[in-house]
Order: C-alpha cells, then structure tokens, then sequence
C-alpha cells in the first residue's frame, strides 16, 4: 500500500512528496508525448550542488534492475519504474521501504529531447514518533514535568498545552541532531487545574502534521507535596535506567505504587543520617517507574 501526499509548489516543474518512513514513495514525472520514451534518468541532489546520486536509469530497454550499472549502492533493489505506461509518456518511479536519509531533491532529466527537460521532486520522508513524557519532583513551585521528542524530521516544534490546549510556559527546549534526526527535550513545571491533565505537542508544521502524548499529574502530588515555605524535591537529582533509577538530593521524595496507575502516594522527609533507603518513583507516560531515594550522608550511597 502507497501512503503518498502530493502538492505542486510555487514554480514550473516542482512537486512535492511526503511520505512517513518505511512507506512507499510514487516521484511523480511524465511527459505530452505518445512516444514510447528512450531514455530517462533520476538523480537525487548530493550535499555538494555538482554531486549527484544515481537513482533509476533507463536506456531503451535497459535500467538498473535488468543489468544496467552505475545505480547508487543505497537505492539498489528499492527502485523500479511502471514499464507498461512508458507508451503515454509516465516516467515515474517508486522507491521502498522509504528512509529519512532518502528526503531531498530529486530531478527527472530527458537529456536527449530537443529541447532537453528536467522536472524536480522535492521528496520528504518524515518521522514523526510520539513524544515520551514524565513526571518530576513536585516543588513550592508546581509540579516539574519532562517532554522527549526522539529521532524525528523535519524539525518539530515542541510544546506543552494544558487541557484546553492552552499553552504553557516552558524551560528553553535542549535541541540536538543526529543522523539527520532531530532529538529533543521540553521541560515546564505546572500547578493544580482541573483536569490535571496536560499534553506534550511535536508540530511539524511544514509537513503538516502534529502528534501529541497525554498526561495526568495525581491530585495528591499538589496536596501533599506542596507545603508552604518548605520545598520538596527541588534539588534532587536523578537518572532512569532500564526501568529503575536513583534518586540524590535533600532527602527528600515521594512514593507511588508500581504499576500502570499511581496506587499510593507519599510525600516525607528524612534527617541526617537515620533515613534509610526509600522506595521513590517517577510517572512515565503514565507509569510509575520506581525510584531509591538515597541521603547523601549515607556513606553507602553509589
């Protein structure tokens, strides 16, 4: 199945394509003619402007998946053309099983017209996954809460709304790109609404498209967390690692039931030394991922 978007842009011969990964992509290009056509070739854009990537050739008969040398090593075996509509002019391909590192411009060139033609493709292979969201420490401030959009292109644009998609003020959003992918991290600390429910938005706006992820802060972290003049949490520090992670700071914590909903919440404080270990945990994307809240004059602390 083709899952193909298609629009003109502005200028002669440009045309737009966007596709999610993994899907197929149709790269439009045909000629007025009831000639069958002799040869074609589709090249993509390199990151040098003269360097080009062979993608599909045709050459009376012959191409790049009867034989025909010369095809870029990236596209072999996910290229083909429709043979039988050679005769109406359609010089189109298909390429499979699409990858972001396929999205860029592409040229359809009839070198041997008179005049010769060249039509572009501007190909977008997007990757749009579901932001991942989390709960943090619940402070005097609110409660702090973090938003991970990981491996996504184009760029999104990444924030938190509330639940009548209002949207909030946030921390500068950590940026870095990878693999042509982009890997991002939005944090915002919220305070009690009445819903509690918040959304983490991933916008893609030159492509369209918007995906978001749900979540709900447990009432009991507002009530029993934050005390006036005395702050919880706030300096704590902590990393999550397959499922558990350590929690370093003041002492201070809460407590939820393990599980797919928040079962029990606990907010406490420890002195000195006489604080032993403590269960702690932090809400990902709704479940409770268990934590150990550790003193840190607890000379057996790692």
């Amino acid at each position: 199945m083709l899952i193909n978007e298609c629009f003109c842009l502005p200028g002669p011969g440009v045309t737009k394509v966007i596709v999610e990964e993994g899907s197929d992509a149709i790269l439009p290009c045909s000629l007025s003619t009831k000639e069958d056509i002799e040869f074609f070739d589709w090249r993509k854009d390199g990151q040098k402007k003269d360097l080009k990537e062979e993608v599909f050739m045709y050459n009376k008969g012959r191409h790049y998946n009867n034989g025909l040398k010369g095809q870029s090593e990236r596209f072999k075996g996910r290229v083909s053309h429709f043979p039988d509509e050679l005769k109406s002019g359609n010089t189109s391909i298909i390429i499979r099983n699409t990858k972001v590192a396929d999205s860029g411009n592409y040229t359809c060139d009839f070198p041997f017209l008179q005049p010769s033609k060249t039509f572009i493709v501007w190909l977008v292979v997007s990757a749009a996954p579901k932001p991942y969201t989390m709960i943090g420490n619940a402070t005097e401030d609110g409660v702090t809460m973090t938003c991970e959009v990981q491996g996504a292109f184009p760029e999104p644009k990444v924030e938190w709304q509330d639940s009548d998609r209002n949207v909030l003020p946030a921390d500068e959003p950590q940026v870095s790109e990878r693999g042509g992918r982009f890997y991002i991290t939005l944090q915002t600390t919220v305070n009690r609404t009445k819903t509690n429910r918040f959304y983490c938005v991933a916008k893609q706006e030159n492509i369209s498209h918007m995906v978001d992820a749900e979540i709900t802060v447990p009432e009991k972290m507002f009530e029993e967390c934050k005390v006036p003049g005395q702050r919880y949490g706030h300096d704590i520090g902590m990393w999550i690692g397959l499922g558990l992670g350590l929690g370093l700071g003041l002492g201070l914590g809460c407590v939820f039931g393990v599980g797919g909903t928040v079962t029990y919440f606990k907010c406490f404080k420890k002195r000195g030394n006489e604080a032993a270990r403590e269960p702690r945990n932090q809400i990902a994307n709704g479940h409770a991922v268990q934590m150990l809240a550790i003193p840190p004059e607890d000379p057996d602390a790692v």
